[in-house]
This record gives C-alpha cells, structure tokens and sequence, in this order.
C-alpha cells in the first residue's frame, strides 16, 4: 500500500493558526462508516449522536512547556531542545534544533544556567538524549523557561497556553496536545454524562510521531515511534462490562484509540498496565475495541489519514476530506472536528 494514497489537497489558508474563542463552536462533520453520508454541525451536536451507554474514552494527558531556547555554553550558539520523552531519572530523549551542533558531552545552558542539559547519546532525526541539570523542582523550572510545543504548521503565537491543553489534562507527559479533545468544555461534558454516557480516562503521552511525516514511499516500512501508555484497573473494568453489553466504545483522538487498541491487541481484554506501544493502524485492520471515533483533520499521508482510513474506509475519508475543504472547514490541531460513526 502506498502513502500516495493518502495524499489530498489542502489550501494554506485551512490550516487553523488560532483556537476558536469557545471551544465547542467549532464545526462537526459527521460521516457514517458503512454509507459514506455525511452531515455538517456544530462541535456542541457531538451530544446528539451520543445515546445513554455509550462509553467515551478520552486521554488525560498534559502537555509539557517542553520547548526550551538555550545557548551552547562553549560557543554560545542557540540551541532549540523539545523534550519528546522521559527514559528514566533526569535522562531525556529530545529533537534538537540544529543536530548538527549538538554532539555527546555539549552542553546547553537555559535561563542563565537555572536549567543544563548535557548530550549523552547521539541519535539519527535530529534526536539526542540528555541528563537535564538543575536544583529544585523540573515542571516548576519548565513552567518557567519552556513553551508550549506547538505544530510546525503554527505560526502565530498563543496568547492563552491553557487553549493547547485539554480542560481534562492531568498526566504531565506529552510532547503535543490530543487535539480531539481540545473541542471539549467541561459543560459539555457534563451534559454528556448526565444523558447516561460513561466519560472514562486512558493516558498516553503524544511523542515524536506527532512531528514526524511518513518518509518511506510503502506504508508496511514505516515504523512508529513508541509513546508511553496507562489504563487504571477501574478503567478496564468498565470497558470490559461495556463490551460485554454490547455497548459502543467511542475513542476521542487517535492517542486514545491507539491506546485502547494495543491494550485490546495484546490481552484480548482491557486490563490496568501501563507500557510502551509503537501500534501502526492502517487499512486492513481490524479494530477490537473501538466502534466510533471523535478526531480532528490530519495532515496528508500521515499515520492519523491511514488510521481514519482504516476504520472508515480511505474513499469515504478522501470523500470527507474534499468535501470539507471545499466547505472551508478549519484543519489540524486548532481547527474543525470529524465524528466517525
């Protein structure tokens, strides 16, 4: 299968540069996965599609401040770090702008040396791991000198840092917002749960495949970067009754579907762990846990097109692709949603 294949074409004035004033008035496409038919709404009709059982799955995690500014300390040049993930102890795995200039034993010095960050390992992509150096504590010290990472599609500056942040967002970890869920308000959720709709949390923490395109020309030679993953006992528990009732597990995001997936994948069950997945969901796969999704509009010939594709169908989410564009719907992290039936 060919990344071609999920190629489309999309004006530069789509691409959403800022978030909507309220987050639930964004649009709603709504396309059926068995007919293709689709209808346009508004983000808040999301309820109207929603029956009392369904389960909604939502990933909590919070996106770090993980971009940092920084000098090199013997030549003073300035050195781009965004922190993609945590291996253990103060030791982390970060893209690096430009790599070049970055080689094991450099030291990058931010906020006048209140944060170091010694290169202890080399990697291809511009990837490199370092010991972060400091005293006192490091998401005080990042709330402090980092930003929020945001696409490099992005070009405005965000004047709330809080609107790339879930109003749910509790587990510090990702190096990108689960922007599905940015559509969400805490009264809509509300409204959700009081129609009888279980709003469950699963944890994955967005990391370098969210910046990553797809550079290999055969889908089947693309590989995943891993992204850590948590599901609680309770959690399971719940998802485990839900589809023995026969009730609809609805993913919002493709964070959230990845993580129920591998999880699905691995026990036959939902069941508490924690882990890392490198899940690759494309056409001709088979989903064993969800029945819905609630996503934004991704990139062209990304993994998240060949994931909608998968559970859609790739005509009918090329078809929904076209139309949105030439509805002049908003695309990518801030812009429109999509609710796949």
């Amino acid at each position: 299968m060919k990344v071609e294949d999920f190629d489309y074409n999309l004006p530069e004035e789509l691409i959403a540069q800022t978030p909507l004033l309220k987050r639930d008035e964004s649009r709603l496409l709504v396309l059926d996965k068995k007919t293709g038919e689709v209808e346009h709404k508004r983000f808040y009709n999301i309820i109207d599609y929603l029956e009392a059982g369904d389960v909604l799955v939502l990933n909590d995690t919070k996106v770090l401040p993980a971009r940092l500014i920084g000098v090199k300390e013997e030549t003073g040049a300035v050195i781009e770090i965004l922190l993609l993930k945590n291996i253990s102890g103060d030791e982390w795995e970060c893209l690096v702008k430009p790599a070049r200039r970055v080689k094991i034993g450099t030291i990058v010095s931010f906020g006048d040396g209140k944060l170091k960050a010694r290169c202890i390992s080399e990697a291809d992509e511009g990837i490199r791991s370092f010991e972060l150096i400091y005293d006192g504590i490091l998401m005080e010290i990042l709330e402090e000198l980092g930003t929020m990472p945001l696409p490099p599609y992005i070009h405005e500056k965000l004047t709330d840092q809080n609107r790339y942040q879930t109003v749910y967002a509790k587990e510090v970890g990702s190096a990108a917002a689960p922007t599905a869920g940015l559509h969400f308000t805490n009264d809509l959720l509300k409204q959700i749960e009081d129609k009888g709709i279980s709003v469950l949390y699963v944890t994955l923490h967005v990391g370098l495949g969210t910046f990553r395109p797809v550079s290999v020309d055969k889908i089947e030679e693309h590989k995943m970067h891993s992204e850590y993953y948590q599901m609680s006992s309770e959690v399971a528990e719940k998802l485990n009754k839900a589809k023995r009732n026969g009730q609809r597990i609805i993913a919002v995001g493709t964070t959230s579907t990845r993580t129920l997936e591998t999880i699905a994948s691995k026990y036959d069950e939902f069941r508490e762990c924690s882990g890392w997945t490198d899940i690759f969901i494309y056409p001709g796969y088979t989903f064993k846990a969800i029945d819905a999704l609630i996503t934004n509009f991704h990139l062209p010939k990304s993994t998240l097109v060949m994931l909608v594709s998968a559970l859609a169908g790739r005509d009918n989410i090329l078809n929904a692709y076209k139309i949105a564009v030439n509805e002049k719907y908003r695309f990518f992290s801030f812009g429109d949603a999509m609710f796949i039936k």
